[in-house]
Protein backbone atom coordinates (compact mmCIF):
# COMPACT_ATOMS: atom_id res chain seq x y z
CA UNK A 1 0.00 0.00 0.00
CA UNK A 2 1.51 3.30 -0.93
CA UNK A 3 2.23 6.23 1.81
CA UNK A 4 -0.44 8.35 -0.29
CA UNK A 5 -4.13 7.99 0.47
CA UNK A 6 -4.99 4.84 -1.12
CA UNK A 7 -7.53 5.14 -3.82
CA UNK A 8 -10.70 3.80 -2.33
CA UNK A 9 -13.60 3.18 -4.85
CA UNK A 10 -17.25 2.73 -3.84
CA UNK A 11 -19.85 1.24 -6.11
CA UNK A 12 -22.83 3.16 -4.38
CA UNK A 13 -24.37 6.02 -2.72
CA UNK A 14 -23.39 5.44 1.49
CA UNK A 15 -24.58 7.76 3.75
CA UNK A 16 -23.23 11.81 3.43
CA UNK A 17 -21.81 11.59 6.81
CA UNK A 18 -19.99 8.52 5.78
CA UNK A 19 -18.69 9.35 2.40
CA UNK A 20 -17.32 12.74 3.82
CA UNK A 21 -15.10 10.85 6.38
CA UNK A 22 -13.91 8.68 4.04
CA UNK A 23 -13.21 11.52 1.40
CA UNK A 24 -11.18 13.20 4.28
CA UNK A 25 -9.17 9.98 5.30
CA UNK A 26 -9.06 8.67 1.36
CA UNK A 27 -8.64 9.35 -2.08
CA UNK A 28 -12.53 8.22 -2.59
CA UNK A 29 -14.09 7.80 -5.51
CA UNK A 30 -17.52 7.88 -5.07
CA UNK A 31 -20.88 6.82 -7.23
CA UNK A 32 -22.50 9.99 -7.21
CA UNK A 33 -25.91 8.74 -9.08
CA UNK A 34 -25.25 6.13 -7.41
CA UNK A 35 -26.65 3.75 -10.56
CA UNK A 36 -26.03 0.00 -9.98
CA UNK A 37 -22.27 -0.78 -11.63
CA UNK A 38 -22.16 -3.39 -14.22
CA UNK A 39 -19.99 -6.18 -14.23
CA UNK A 40 -17.53 -4.14 -16.93
CA UNK A 41 -17.69 -0.97 -14.68
CA UNK A 42 -16.85 -3.72 -11.81
CA UNK A 43 -13.71 -4.61 -14.14
CA UNK A 44 -12.82 -1.57 -14.29
CA UNK A 45 -12.84 -0.42 -10.57
CA UNK A 46 -10.57 -3.32 -9.93
CA UNK A 47 -8.37 -2.20 -12.49
CA UNK A 48 -7.84 0.80 -10.62
CA UNK A 49 -8.47 0.91 -6.82
CA UNK A 50 -6.19 0.24 -4.45
CA UNK A 51 -8.87 -0.87 -2.01
CA UNK A 52 -12.47 -1.71 -3.32
CA UNK A 53 -16.02 -0.88 -1.26
CA UNK A 54 -18.86 -2.76 -2.67
CA UNK A 55 -22.42 -3.68 -1.27
CA UNK A 56 -24.37 -6.97 -1.30
CA UNK A 57 -25.50 -6.13 -4.70
CA UNK A 58 -22.42 -6.20 -6.57
CA UNK A 59 -21.27 -9.30 -7.58
CA UNK A 60 -17.35 -9.92 -7.20
CA UNK A 61 -17.13 -12.99 -8.29
CA UNK A 62 -14.13 -15.07 -9.91
CA UNK A 63 -14.40 -13.66 -13.54
CA UNK A 64 -13.98 -9.02 -11.82
CA UNK A 65 -11.26 -10.65 -9.27
CA UNK A 66 -9.33 -12.45 -11.74
CA UNK A 67 -9.04 -8.92 -13.94
CA UNK A 68 -8.51 -6.75 -10.77
CA UNK A 69 -4.61 -5.47 -10.94
CA UNK A 70 -1.81 -6.18 -8.20
CA UNK A 71 -2.48 -2.52 -6.63
CA UNK A 72 -5.72 -4.01 -5.47
CA UNK A 73 -5.41 -5.42 -2.05
CA UNK A 74 -8.34 -4.80 0.06
CA UNK A 75 -12.22 -5.47 -0.55
CA UNK A 76 -14.35 -3.78 2.27
CA UNK A 77 -17.84 -5.16 2.00
CA UNK A 78 -20.22 -2.34 3.16
CA UNK A 79 -22.63 -5.28 4.12
CA UNK A 80 -22.43 -8.53 6.27
CA UNK A 81 -22.93 -11.14 3.87
CA UNK A 82 -20.54 -11.88 1.74
CA UNK A 83 -22.14 -14.04 -0.63
CA UNK A 84 -21.88 -10.87 -3.64
CA UNK A 85 -17.36 -11.86 -3.18
CA UNK A 86 -15.74 -14.93 -4.05
CA UNK A 87 -13.77 -14.77 -0.83
CA UNK A 88 -11.43 -17.88 -2.00
CA UNK A 89 -10.60 -16.33 -4.89
CA UNK A 90 -9.81 -13.11 -3.36
CA UNK A 91 -8.12 -14.86 -0.80
CA UNK A 92 -5.46 -16.55 -3.18
CA UNK A 93 -4.79 -13.18 -4.61
CA UNK A 94 -3.76 -12.21 -1.35
CA UNK A 95 -6.75 -9.79 -1.96
CA UNK A 96 -8.33 -9.45 2.03
CA UNK A 97 -11.92 -9.00 2.54
CA UNK A 98 -13.63 -7.86 5.14
CA UNK A 99 -17.64 -6.77 6.51
CA UNK A 100 -19.58 -4.92 8.24
CA UNK A 101 -20.82 -7.57 11.12
CA UNK A 102 -23.21 -6.81 14.22
CA UNK A 103 -24.17 -3.77 13.33
CA UNK A 104 -27.27 -4.80 11.68
CA UNK A 105 -29.02 -7.20 14.33
CA UNK A 106 -31.22 -5.18 15.83
CA UNK A 107 -32.80 -3.62 13.13
CA UNK A 108 -33.30 -6.94 11.28
CA UNK A 109 -34.68 -9.00 13.89
CA UNK A 110 -36.94 -5.95 14.58
CA UNK A 111 -38.31 -5.98 11.19
CA UNK A 112 -38.52 -10.15 10.91
CA UNK A 113 -40.45 -9.59 13.96
CA UNK A 114 -43.11 -7.10 12.06
CA UNK A 115 -43.45 -9.40 9.60
CA UNK A 116 -44.16 -11.94 11.89
CA UNK A 117 -46.72 -9.81 13.00
CA UNK A 118 -47.44 -8.66 10.14
CA UNK A 119 -48.19 -12.27 8.51
CA UNK A 120 -50.28 -13.22 11.47
CA UNK A 121 -52.56 -10.72 11.78
CA UNK A 122 -53.02 -9.52 8.02
CA UNK A 123 -51.62 -5.98 9.01
CA UNK A 124 -50.89 -4.76 4.96
CA UNK A 125 -53.71 -6.53 3.64
CA UNK A 126 -56.15 -4.81 6.20
CA UNK A 127 -54.08 -1.51 5.46
CA UNK A 128 -54.81 -1.70 1.63
CA UNK A 129 -58.47 -2.11 1.92
CA UNK A 130 -58.39 1.25 3.17
CA UNK A 131 -55.70 2.80 0.70
CA UNK A 132 -56.35 1.03 -1.95
CA UNK A 133 -59.75 2.27 -3.39
CA UNK A 134 -61.60 -0.73 -1.22
CA UNK A 135 -65.51 -0.22 -0.28
CA UNK A 136 -64.94 -1.19 3.38
CA UNK A 137 -68.07 -1.93 5.41
CA UNK A 138 -67.23 -0.75 8.72
CA UNK A 139 -66.02 -3.73 11.78
CA UNK A 140 -67.64 -6.97 11.47
CA UNK A 141 -67.03 -9.97 14.05
CA UNK A 142 -65.99 -12.26 11.50
CA UNK A 143 -63.98 -10.30 9.02
CA UNK A 144 -60.64 -9.99 8.69
CA UNK A 145 -59.78 -12.55 11.16
CA UNK A 146 -55.95 -13.02 11.84
CA UNK A 147 -54.00 -15.77 14.11
CA UNK A 148 -52.93 -14.96 18.00
CA UNK A 149 -49.23 -15.83 17.58
CA UNK A 150 -48.95 -16.21 21.43
CA UNK A 151 -48.44 -19.46 22.50
CA UNK A 152 -47.34 -20.29 19.11
CA UNK A 153 -44.33 -22.66 18.31
CA UNK A 154 -41.43 -20.46 16.33
CA UNK A 155 -38.76 -21.94 14.38
CA UNK A 156 -35.35 -20.13 14.15
CA UNK A 157 -33.31 -21.30 11.16
CA UNK A 158 -29.68 -19.82 12.39
CA UNK A 159 -29.04 -19.30 15.86
CA UNK A 160 -26.76 -16.50 15.10
CA UNK A 161 -26.49 -12.60 16.59
CA UNK A 162 -29.40 -11.78 14.53
CA UNK A 163 -31.45 -14.81 15.16
CA UNK A 164 -30.74 -14.96 18.60
CA UNK A 165 -32.24 -11.07 18.68
CA UNK A 166 -35.06 -12.55 17.12
CA UNK A 167 -35.42 -14.98 19.75
CA UNK A 168 -35.73 -12.52 22.69
CA UNK A 169 -38.42 -10.52 20.46
CA UNK A 170 -40.69 -13.31 20.01
CA UNK A 171 -40.27 -14.39 23.71
CA UNK A 172 -41.55 -11.30 25.00
CA UNK A 173 -44.51 -12.01 22.78
CA UNK A 174 -45.34 -15.25 24.55
CA UNK A 175 -44.01 -17.42 21.12
CA UNK A 176 -42.14 -20.63 22.28
CA UNK A 177 -38.51 -20.77 20.69
CA UNK A 178 -37.54 -23.71 18.83
CA UNK A 179 -34.26 -23.39 16.80
CA UNK A 180 -32.03 -25.14 14.43
CA UNK A 181 -28.75 -24.30 13.91
CA UNK A 182 -25.16 -25.79 12.21
CA UNK A 183 -23.93 -25.72 16.24
CA UNK A 184 -25.92 -25.74 19.40
CA UNK A 185 -25.51 -22.56 21.25
CA UNK A 186 -23.89 -22.02 24.96
CA UNK A 187 -26.79 -23.46 27.32
CA UNK A 188 -26.65 -19.96 29.11
CA UNK A 189 -28.57 -18.63 25.91
CA UNK A 190 -30.44 -21.76 25.47
CA UNK A 191 -31.77 -20.79 29.54
CA UNK A 192 -32.36 -17.23 28.94
CA UNK A 193 -34.15 -17.96 25.68
CA UNK A 194 -36.22 -21.62 26.61
CA UNK A 195 -34.91 -22.75 23.35
CA UNK A 196 -35.28 -25.69 22.35
CA UNK A 197 -32.46 -27.17 19.87
CA UNK A 198 -33.42 -29.78 17.06
CA UNK A 199 -30.29 -30.71 15.27
CA UNK A 200 -33.02 -32.31 12.42
CA UNK A 201 -34.22 -29.64 10.50
CA UNK A 202 -37.03 -31.65 8.91
CA UNK A 203 -37.85 -32.99 12.48
CA UNK A 204 -38.36 -29.09 13.66
CA UNK A 205 -40.17 -27.71 10.35
CA UNK A 206 -42.70 -30.45 10.64
CA UNK A 207 -43.83 -29.10 14.44
CA UNK A 208 -43.93 -25.26 13.84
CA UNK A 209 -46.21 -22.53 13.61
CA UNK A 210 -44.24 -20.02 11.96
CA UNK A 211 -40.79 -20.20 10.46
CA UNK A 212 -37.73 -17.83 10.51
CA UNK A 213 -35.05 -17.98 8.35
CA UNK A 214 -31.99 -15.96 9.62
CA UNK A 215 -29.12 -17.82 8.23
CA UNK A 216 -26.44 -16.82 5.78
CA UNK A 217 -26.15 -18.11 1.84
CA UNK A 218 -23.60 -20.04 1.36
CA UNK A 219 -22.70 -23.13 -0.59
CA UNK A 220 -24.44 -25.08 1.98
CA UNK A 221 -27.46 -23.30 2.87
CA UNK A 222 -28.53 -22.69 -0.96
CA UNK A 223 -32.11 -23.65 -0.96
CA UNK A 224 -32.11 -25.13 2.41
CA UNK A 225 -35.66 -24.63 2.43
CA UNK A 226 -36.73 -27.20 -0.58
CA UNK A 227 -39.37 -28.16 -2.63
CA UNK A 228 -39.15 -31.61 -0.63
CA UNK A 229 -38.76 -29.81 2.65
CA UNK A 230 -41.22 -26.94 2.45
CA UNK A 231 -43.83 -29.96 2.16
CA UNK A 232 -42.74 -30.70 5.61
CA UNK A 233 -44.47 -27.67 7.27
CA UNK A 234 -48.06 -27.32 8.61
CA UNK A 235 -50.22 -26.18 6.17
CA UNK A 236 -51.59 -23.52 8.53
CA UNK A 237 -47.61 -22.30 9.22
CA UNK A 238 -46.04 -19.58 7.67
CA UNK A 239 -42.28 -18.36 6.47
CA UNK A 240 -40.59 -15.38 7.83
CA UNK A 241 -37.27 -14.61 5.72
CA UNK A 242 -34.97 -12.13 6.15
CA UNK A 243 -31.92 -13.52 5.87
CA UNK A 244 -31.29 -14.38 1.72
CA UNK A 245 -33.46 -14.95 -0.80
CA UNK A 246 -31.64 -18.51 -2.18
CA UNK A 247 -32.51 -20.07 1.33
CA UNK A 248 -35.60 -21.21 0.26
CA UNK A 249 -36.71 -22.64 -3.40
CA UNK A 250 -38.92 -19.38 -4.27
CA UNK A 251 -40.44 -21.49 -7.41
CA UNK A 252 -41.61 -24.08 -4.70
CA UNK A 253 -42.97 -21.82 -2.00
CA UNK A 254 -44.97 -19.85 -4.88
CA UNK A 255 -46.85 -23.21 -5.95
CA UNK A 256 -47.13 -24.08 -2.18
CA UNK A 257 -48.89 -20.59 -1.68
CA UNK A 258 -50.74 -21.04 -4.76
CA UNK A 259 -51.95 -24.25 -3.80
CA UNK A 260 -53.06 -23.13 0.05
CA UNK A 261 -50.21 -25.73 1.22
CA UNK A 262 -48.73 -22.82 3.54
CA UNK A 263 -50.60 -20.30 5.64
CA UNK A 264 -48.40 -17.42 4.41
CA UNK A 265 -45.17 -15.79 4.19
CA UNK A 266 -43.06 -12.71 5.03
CA UNK A 267 -40.48 -11.73 2.71
CA UNK A 268 -38.14 -9.04 2.60
CA UNK A 269 -35.20 -11.12 0.17
CA UNK A 270 -35.71 -13.28 -2.97
CA UNK A 271 -33.83 -15.42 -4.69
CA UNK A 272 -33.35 -13.17 -7.88
CA UNK A 273 -33.06 -9.61 -6.69
CA UNK A 274 -34.50 -7.13 -7.86
CA UNK A 275 -36.71 -9.32 -9.63
CA UNK A 276 -39.82 -11.19 -7.73
CA UNK A 277 -41.51 -13.81 -8.36
CA UNK A 278 -44.96 -12.71 -10.16
CA UNK A 279 -46.28 -15.53 -8.32
CA UNK A 280 -45.82 -14.06 -4.99
CA UNK A 281 -46.72 -10.53 -6.34
CA UNK A 282 -49.92 -11.96 -6.88
CA UNK A 283 -50.85 -13.75 -4.18
CA UNK A 284 -52.99 -12.62 -1.10
CA UNK A 285 -51.27 -14.63 1.05
CA UNK A 286 -47.48 -13.11 0.77
CA UNK A 287 -46.23 -9.81 2.41
CA UNK A 288 -43.36 -8.68 0.34
CA UNK A 289 -40.97 -5.60 1.18
CA UNK A 290 -38.31 -4.46 -1.12
CA UNK A 291 -35.18 -5.77 1.05
CA UNK A 292 -35.26 -3.08 3.93
CA UNK A 293 -34.59 -5.61 7.19
CA UNK A 294 -31.63 -3.41 7.80
CA UNK A 295 -32.79 0.09 6.17
CA UNK A 296 -32.25 2.18 9.57
CA UNK A 297 -30.05 5.84 9.43
CA UNK A 298 -28.28 4.35 12.73
CA UNK A 299 -27.56 0.80 11.01
CA UNK A 300 -26.22 2.61 7.61
CA UNK A 301 -24.06 4.91 9.34
CA UNK A 302 -22.90 2.00 11.88
CA UNK A 303 -21.77 -0.22 8.47
CA UNK A 304 -19.78 2.62 7.09
CA UNK A 305 -17.71 3.21 10.11
CA UNK A 306 -17.46 -0.21 10.08
CA UNK A 307 -15.70 -0.18 6.83
CA UNK A 308 -13.75 3.36 7.90
CA UNK A 309 -12.09 1.36 10.58
CA UNK A 310 -11.27 -1.91 8.60
CA UNK A 311 -10.12 0.31 5.54
CA UNK A 312 -8.17 2.44 8.08
CA UNK A 313 -6.33 -0.31 10.16
CA UNK A 314 -5.46 -1.72 7.20
CA UNK A 315 -3.58 1.09 5.74
CA UNK A 316 -1.94 1.76 8.89
CA UNK A 317 -0.71 -2.24 8.27
CA UNK A 318 -2.54 -4.14 10.65
CA UNK A 319 -4.98 -6.89 10.78
CA UNK A 320 -8.47 -5.44 9.74
CA UNK A 321 -10.78 -6.42 13.15
CA UNK A 322 -13.40 -7.67 10.30
CA UNK A 323 -11.24 -10.15 7.84
CA UNK A 324 -13.36 -12.89 6.25
CA UNK A 325 -11.51 -16.13 5.41
CA UNK A 326 -13.06 -18.94 3.00
CA UNK A 327 -12.58 -21.14 6.56
CA UNK A 328 -15.16 -18.90 7.84
CA UNK A 329 -17.99 -19.30 4.88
Amino acid sequence: MSKAKPLVVITRRLPDVVETRMRELFNTQLNIDDEPRSSAELVAAVKEAEILVPTVTDTIDRSVISQAGDQLKLIANFGTGVDNIDVETANSKGIIVTNTPGVLTEDTADMTMALILDVARRVTEGAQVLTQGNDWKGWSPTWMLGNRITGKRLGIIGMGRIGQAVARRAKAFGLQIHYHNRRRVNQVVEDELEATYWDSLDQMLARMDVISVNCPHTPATYHLLSARRLKLIKPDAFIVNTARGEVIDENALARMLDADELGGAGLDVFEHEPAVNPRLVKSDKVVLLPHMGSATIEGRIDMGEKVIINIKTFVDGHSPPDRVLPSML
